[in-house]
């Protein structure tokens, strides 16, 4: 059922002073006039996709993270159209504005805290990269969000790399590795740059040196494609010595993709394996496992 901002305000916003509660349903009224939460789907414990929509009906998912964090969109679609991906299935839709990406996040903040906000729901933001630079300043200089817990992700958008220096608020990066070969990459991510794996992990590392953060690789785990021996001892020698998190994403399930994740004995053994070369490893579960809710799953049953 559709909910408006004024519908969710926070437990204790009664008790706030009166001049306090009027300016936040005048808010409230700017943010309905953008954004609304169609439905909630809790999942694990700490975590609960957000199907919101947009003014022009259009809709867009926000997942609420353990620990105070949110995962936000910036496009209707996305022109990637990653091979294991929902979010790209039909293209790009549209961008959306400044005021659209915050608005995702003072919705989930009439929930509960966020502390921390990543850029990795539908869309790649490289793509919007204006309305995404100018919604991480809000929210940096505003938002009372630290510069390093605002996570912009990419393909491996050279723009990225160009901007993000220059700006007010350097966020921290995430970038979507998925394999050490430039072939394989070229198949699961058809429309990303064709840059040389080994040049991006070069132009991440510069960035992270820049800010002092440290690159958030993303790997999603598919059975018998990425998940070999070669594979391992690539990321090994690519990211020996690297200022980097490898993060990696056992697949969620899509209907209409052959696709399988690997065992959790498989995904054990292969943490195991780069932990002890000195690889910060570790596995991130897509947020929405039980309600099969990966990105973009629930915007399409939305659609006829």
């Amino acid at each position: 059922m559709l909910r408006s901002w004024t519908q969710v305000l926070p437990f204790e916003a009664e008790r706030f002073p009166k001049q306090v509660r009027e300016e936040w349903r005048s808010l409230g009224k700017e943010i309905d006039s953008l954004a609304r939460i169609q439905s909630e789907h809790p999942a694990a414990e700490g975590v609960a996709r957000l199907l919101v929509k947009l003014c022009d009906g259009q809709m867009v998912e926000s997942v609420l993270l353990p620990r105070g964090g949110l995962c936000v969109s910036t496009q209707v679609g996305c022109a990637v159209g990653c091979a294991f991906c929902m979010s790209g299935r039909d293209g790009l839709v549209r961008h959306l504005g400044s005021a659209e990406i915050v608005a995702q996040v003072a919705l989930a903040r009439s929930r509960r805290e966020v502390k921390k906000v990543v850029f990795m729901g539908m869309g790649e933001p490289a793509h919007n990269l204006d309305n995404v630079m100018e919604a991480i300043e809000t929210l940096g200089l505003h938002g009372n969000i630290g510069y390093k817990n605002l996570v912009l992700s990419t393909v491996g958008d050279l723009r990225v790399f160009e901007r993000l220096p220059e700006m007010a608020v350097r966020p921290a990066l995430a970038v979507s590795l998925h394999t050490t070969k430039m072939d394989l990459r070229e198949k699961l991510l058809p429309r990303a740059p064709k840059i040389p794996v080994k040049e991006l992990v070069e132009r991440s590392e510069e960035y992270a040196r820049h800010t002092h953060y440290p690159i958030q690789y993303q790997w999603t785990l598919l059975e018998g494609i990425n998940d070999g021996e070669e594979e391992m001892e690539n990321i090994a020698t690519l990211l020996s010595g690297k200022y980097a998190v490898l993060n990696f994403i056992p697949f969620n399930r899509v209907d209409g993709l052959e696709f399988r994740r690997p065992t959790r004995e498989r995904i054990a053994k292969i943490l195991s394996h780069l932990n002890g070369k000195g690889i910060l490893a570790r596995m991130r579960d897509s947020a929405g496992q039980e309600v099969e809710g990966a990105c973009g799953q629930l915007r399409a049953r939305t659609l006829p």
